[in-house]
């Protein structure tokens, strides 16, 4: 990928900048995540994540979310974590995690997600919904996944497998960013807006020793 640092999410600041950063400025996220947009493989997909990461977290957990967004993922956990902190570049999604009220035991900051200024460790980091594959500094993340979630396969990463692309094809055309050229690596769109998959290789390449679930028909989580 390029050019981008680690966090998605809307904020009005970047919504003239280039690449990943200034579509979800521009509110890339807030489509993405409207059912409307979405072909059948991309829904089944987010519900399939998030059933398997709540089936893959220990009762009561402690959780350290890279990449929070607008904190969906923390809140639709909320019931079975007894801590959840999200962090995110982006100050527009932060905005509206606080502005939705989450439940007092889940928080959110914008911070940088290869420096998290936290000195406390969690019983898992997660990096979900292919954030992981928009970093410009993946080792950098992971690293800090590692310090924070330092506990064997603590670290849970959702990323793009190679069969996602016909779905993001129609997915990202949905929400006015056509596919214009296609790589071994990413798909890359108008504007400037590209993403991420991966091949198992190249993921345990990257991440080590990890156990890999398919989620749905296009995605890995990686335990790692």
């Amino acid at each position: 990928m390029s050019d981008r640092g680690p966090g998605i999410g809307p904020d009005d600041r970047h919504a003239t900048a280039p690449g990943n950063d200034g579509a979800y400025a521009r509110g890339l996220l807030a489509r993405a995540l409207d059912p409307a947009t979405q072909p059948g493989a991309i829904r089944d997909f987010l519900r399939e994540e998030l059933a398997l990461v709540r089936r893959l977290l220990p009762p009561g957990s402690s959780v350290v979310d890279f990449g929070c967004g607008a904190g969906r993922h923390l809140v639709d956990l909320a019931d079975g974590i007894r801590l959840g902190v999200g962090v995110d570049t982006q100050h527009g999604s932060i905005a509206e995690a606080v502005r939705a009220r989450p439940p007092r035991h889940c928080h959110f900051f914008v911070g940088d997600a290869t420096a998290v200024p936290i000195a406390r460790t969690f019983d898992r980091a997660v990096c979900l919904t292919n954030t992981w594959g928009t970093v410009s500094d993946k080792r950098g993340v992971l690293r800090e996944m590692r310090r924070l979630a330092p506990s064997d396969r603590a670290r849970l990463l959702t990323v793009w497998a190679e069969t996602s692309i016909p779905a993001r094809r129609a997915w990202y055309a949905n929400m006015g960013y056509r596919v214009i050229a296609e790589t071994d690596a990413e798909l890359r769109a108008e504007g400037g807006f590209t993403s991420e998959h991966f091949t198992e290789e190249r993921l345990r390449g990257l991440l080590g020793p990890c156990e890999l679930h398919r989620v749905g028909d296009v995605a890995y989580l990686a335990e790692c």
